[in-house]
């Protein structure tokens, strides 16, 4: 898949040992990182879809660390050569990646499987609850070409 200009995905690092394992979700020395915000976890359970947003000063560092998630990003932006493209991941404990959303590309995730998707993102912006970097547009927006729904292949 060709990714949106900006977007970075890496391949997490698992670490098993007789304990169980460990994975390193972000690291201050790696070429992804920008700067550090706040952290938080976000759930979403079956059925639900939490999109469409995205934000303007904002960076954000997505890793799924409990069930599976289907992460989507969209790419309205003009003056871009990547405008139009969408990209789609499956992330999760199974598939550990880290997605790395720039700003101004909408972006959106639903929860595959039976059970929540759990996903810890470390944004580059601290959240400003009186002026809040997130714009919001409907899940099924029809200027956006996405289709949440499961797709038989």
């Amino acid at each position: 898949m060709e990714l949106i200009q900006g977007v970075l995905v890496r391949p997490q690092r698992l670490i098993p040992d007789d304990r169980g394992y460990l994975v390193e979700m972000l690291r201050s020395d790696w070429p992804e990182f920008r700067r550090f915000g706040q952290a938080y976890l976000t759930a979403c359970y079956p059925g639900i879809v939490k999109a469409w947003h995205f934000h303007v000063r904002q960076w954000d560092y997505f890793s799924c660390v409990h069930g599976t998630a289907k992460v989507v990003l969209y790419d309205a932006r003009d003056d871009r050569p990547t405008r139009g493209r969408v990209n789609e991941f499956f992330i999760g404990p199974m598939s550990p990646h880290l997605v790395v959303i720039p700003p101004l590309v909408y972006h959106g995730f639903t929860a595959v499987g039976t059970g929540p998707a759990l996903i810890v993102n470390i944004p580059t912006e601290m959240y400003n609850y009186q002026k809040p970097d997130e714009h919001r547009v409907p899940f099924d927006d029809p200027a956006i070409p996405y289709v949440w729904a499961p797709r038989h292949r």
